[in-house]
């Protein structure tokens, strides 16, 4: 029994936001037919490195898990017509084309809720539906930009960076746009009636941003690139060890600042005499330039052990290597290795969020293209499947 058993999922996006709401909702049992063009299908499948199959990448394989792939041509009166056709037999949509698109293919919201007025239709874009923007393209490296994630990422004296490089703009949209999703279907589950949910991707770094906007608004503080630290705490951030590898040291209080200096620096002197976020933060150099000594004189390993006897905040800034060696990461069985029948074992990133009595798994890696093309005929030969007045009898 898995918490979305019953619910079925029409992805028509690309790449990685939107797809991702729907391999979320894939992983807690809803069945997801992922539709694709039938020249190439969703590009996210030559995206990244390369395996023996030329179709699906490693990130293919993990980004389209709990799917299964149909090919139509949304441009065309047939292939439009089946999408119809699905839409009265499922509960969500999700899609991320430019705002207007599945209007001018004459599948837009007010379309499909004459279909099926209870279904949930889930639109990530770049910049949203409505606003001055709106017909922008968008990705996630724009979305970083816009959003003010990217002017505060880097050195202070350095260019502007994406942390990572990252997508974190898909990745935090589509999360959202789950949330949103399972919101949707509640409200559906209880009234029959559907909504729209629009999800922009430069909304979504925006929200991350904690203070930035308030203190702007109030004191008018423009924050900078604050590099290894951050300008709230002290000492908060990364520091060099002896053995060329780095630590990530976290302070945020002053009792995590009073343990750092007696149980981890033997300095006391230093907890009496700058007992107070202010205080440290007006001595940035002398506090930091202590904790970079201690760092500087110990293999990394080390350093973790002394300060997590300590009970102060600490880990090592691991590299993919460090992490596959961890044994928390074996333990928490973070990383799911999944055979697929021709590619072999694929290692990717586990089911979250972890739920104690119905989990989410993981049933099949990115599918090849057209896989259910025999299976949706099935479907759509059945009338019983379809949706109409199943919520609200």
């Amino acid at each position: 029994m898995k918490p979305l058993d019953g619910i079925r999922v029409l992805d028509l996006a690309t790449f990685i936001a939107a797809p991702l709401t729907a391999s979320i909702l894939g992983e807690f049992g809803a069945e997801v037919i992922k539709i694709e063009h039938p020249e190439g299908g969703d590009p996210m499948r030559r995206f990244g490195t390369a395996t023996d199959d030329p179709d699906r990448t490693l990130a293919w394989l993990s980004e389209a898990r709990n799917k299964h792939s149909v090919t139509l041509d949304l441009k065309s009166p047939e292939g439009a017509g089946t999408l119809r056709e699905l839409v009265r037999r499922a509960d969500v949509v999700c899609e991320n084309f430019r705002p207007g698109t599945l209007e001018k293919w004459g599948l837009g919201p007010d379309v499909l809720h004459a279909l099926n007025p209870a279904l949930v239709i889930l639109r990530i874009s770049g910049y949203g539906q409505t606003g001055p923007y709106r017909d922008r393209p968008g990705f996630a490296r724009i979305a970083h930009a816009v959003g003010g994630l990217s002017h505060l990422a880097g050195m202070p004296d350095g260019p502007p960076v994406t942390p990572g490089s990252t997508s974190l703009a898909d990745y935090i949209s589509g999360t959202y746009g789950a949330i949103g999703v399972l919101m949707a279907l509640r409200v559906a589950e209880r009234t029959g009636k559907g909504q729209v949910i629009d999800v922009a991707l430069f909304e979504s770094i925006f929200r991350v941003l904690d203070e930035a906007a308030p203190a702007y608004a109030k004191f008018g503080i423009v924050r900078g690139r604050e590099g290894t630290a951050t300008r709230q705490v002290c000492p908060h951030g990364h520091f060099p060890c002896a053995d060329g590898n780095w630590v990530a040291i976290a302070c945020t209080s002053d009792k995590m600042w009073t343990r750092m200096a007696v149980n981890v620096l033997a300095r006391p002197d230093l907890a009496e005499s700058h007992p107070k976020t202010a205080d440290r933060l007006a001595a940035r150099p002398l506090i930091d330039g202590v904790v970079e000594a201690f760092t500087g004189r110990h293999p990394m390993t080390e350093v973790v052990r002394i300060c997590t006897e300590g009970d102060v905040p600490c880990g090592p800034i691991n590299t993919i290597a460090d992490i596959f060696a961890d044994p928390h990461f074996a333990a928490r069985e973070t990383i799911a290795r999944i055979e697929d029948e021709t590619l072999g074992e694929i290692a990717i990133p586990n089911v979250l969020p972890r739920l104690s009595e119905t989990p989410g798994e993981i049933t099949n890696l990115g599918p090849a293209l057209g896989d259910w093309n025999e299976r949706i005929k099935d479907i759509l030969a059945d009338e019983s499947q379809v949706r109409i007045g199943r919520n609200n009898d």
